[in-house]
């Protein structure tokens, strides 16, 4: 990445105050997507099509995902040979804080930062790479950890007209490109003629089957835009990966909120982050390091509970997670009994699913008003 861009890129970054107050608008007007992968119905009415299997009637499906802090130095000079050490690298290091960390436990995800399989250089041109050069490098890392990676490239793209993409390739455990998602908000230079030195935008918000869920990527820049995470949750994604030169959490946080999905950045500086579904950090990877953090699809949203939620440990013990958040007067829980779905040790205790108490509550409310209420 040529400094000019990065120049560019960190005036444009700062002065994003009417973008922010848009995303922030949307935000909380509501979003058309309550539930993860789930359609919210006009206001007054319960969900109408629900899953045929609710997420938190289904048993635990634990993931064990892995992120990374690059380095500016990766981002700004290493040649290519040297990121496709360097990969192998920190896929090493984290396969070995999985075994230290989740005995027993494949490392099933790997996210790496933006750019990362690149050149050096001042143009799109020369800094990107053919899918073909690096395939064979990251087929054999993922399937050396048998996990799936999310590899961000400038991508040389192989079908005409000549183009390059800020993309990235998502290798399944068998090596096998699984997809590729290309930037859709690549950041233009200052006089909007250049995206990011000559890249062209992506079109699309692919979601992707992966054999522990349904994956979604967003890079960077995409942060400004709503509609990009918007149509992650309504294709079902449950998980997001954020490869990203920003280290922020506020946003992430709030899409993370608002969607009822995890994400999971990878930056080259500050800190990399995994975001639970209430839009709270769980784990973070510090200064050039790796994380490997264990969350559950399966998982259930509670709001307050007056003993923080020590009846649930009290009763089933090491059988349920719980992260209760004093301070946000909600929490996350998931079962670790491979027999009993979080839904129906809740259920025996009386603790509804907060989204469902909401939309409840919600019909109570229109029923005595007569009607929803009026939204300009």
């Amino acid at each position: 990445m040529s400094m000019r861009f990065h120049g560019s890129f960190l005036r444009r970054w700062l002065t994003t105050a009417s973008a922010l107050a848009a995303w922030f608008g949307a935000l909380t007007a509501g979003s058309q997507w309550s539930l993860a992968g789930e359609v919210s119905q006009p206001p007054g009415s319960l969900l109408a099509n629900p899953p045929a299997v609710p997420r938190r009637d289904k048993p635990p499906r634990k993931v064990l995902v892995g992120t990374e802090v690059a380095g500016w130095d990766l981002v700004l000079e290493y040649s290519l040979e040297k990121r496709l050490q360097r990969m192998d690298e920190l896929a090493e290091a984290m396969s070995a804080q999985a075994r230290v960390n989740y005995p027993g436990k494949r490392l099933d995800l790997v996210v790496l930062t933006e750019y990362f399989l690149s050149r050096p250089g001042d143009t799109a041109a020369q800094r990107a790479v053919r899918l073909d050069e690096v395939k064979p490098r990251m087929a054999a890392c993922a399937k050396k950890y048998g996990c799936y990676m999310v590899v961000p490239m400038v991508l040389e793209e192989e079908d005409p007209p000549l183009r390059y993409s800020n993309a990235a390739v998502l290798v399944d455990r068998d090596g096998k490109v699984a997809g590729i998602y290309r930037k859709v908000h690549p950041v233009p230079d200052l006089k909007d003629v250049l995206l990011e030195d000559g890249l062209t935008p992506g079109g699309n918000f692919p979601v992707f089957d992966c054999d522990f869920g349904r994956l979604g990527i967003e890079i960077c820049y995409d942060l400004n835009y709503a509609e990009g995470w918007a149509a992650l949750a309504k294709q079902g994604a449950e998980i997001v990966a954020l490869p990203s030169e920003t280290q922020e959490t506020i946003r992430p946080s709030g899409y993370a909120q608002q969607h009822r999905y995890y994400v999971v950045s990878a930056t080259p500086r500050g800190h990399s982050a995994v975001l639970s579904p209430l839009g709270v950090i769980q784990a973070e990877a510090g200064q050039a390091g790796v994380l490997v953090h264990e969350i559950d699809l399966s998982f259930e949203i509670v709001g307050y509970q007056k003993d923080e939620g020590k009846r649930l440990t009290l009763k089933f013990g090491d059988r349920i997670g719980f992260n209760y958040y004093t301070g946000e007067d909600s929490g996350i829980c998931w079962s670790n009994d491979p027999t009993t779905p979080i839904g129906e040790m809740l259920g025996s205790l009386g603790i509804p699913d907060m989204d469902e108490d909401t939309s409840h509550a919600r019909v109570a409310q229109d029923r005595v008003r007569g009607g929803p209420p009026s939204i300009p």
